[in-house]
């Protein structure tokens, strides 16, 4: 990597986090004493999404980030928490050393990882996510609660 002030090669980290995308490090140029920010993703092997039709599709954790900002607008939960949510998914589909995962599983993980978080999320993706036809799913889902 070159800096993009000076063209220096050579820099040293003053910070490194986690994050959704990968891994964030904050670097300095060594000669010029610029400071940029860099991403890092580690590549894996491609999973798969079997549908509720049997039809398999690329996962794509830019979808559950999508499911998770519904459920969660307006909600007193962090963007940290909601990461943290897919993070966990994704490293227990890795565990399994599986290439493909079913839809449904991946339902249920975020449905058990929302209900700890916060219940009214949780109602707002179980309703999408069961499908609710009526207010008496709406009930049953939460008698359960």
């Amino acid at each position: 990597m070159n800096c993009p002030f000076c063209n220096n090669t050579t820099f040293k980290v003053t910070n490194k986090r986690d994050s959704f995308e990968g891994i964030r490090r904050r670097r300095e140029c060594l000669k010029c004493k610029k400071r940029v920010t860099t991403q890092e993703r580690i590549i894996e092997s491609d999973i798969y999404v079997v549908k509720k039709d049997g039809s398999r599709e690329k996962y794509d954790s830019m979808k559950l980030k999508r499911g998770l900002d519904k459920a969660f607008e307006k909600r007193p939960v962090s963007k940290e928490k909601q990461e943290k949510i897919i993070l966990e998914i994704e490293e227990q589909i890795r565990k399994k050393r599986k290439n493909e995962v079913k839809s449904r599983e991946l339902g249920e993980l975020m449905m058990k990882k929302i209900k700890k978080l916060d219940k009214v999320a949780y109602v707002r993706f179980a309703s999408v996510y069961r499908e609710f036809k009526d207010i008496k799913d709406f009930k049953e889902e939460l008698k359960g609660l």
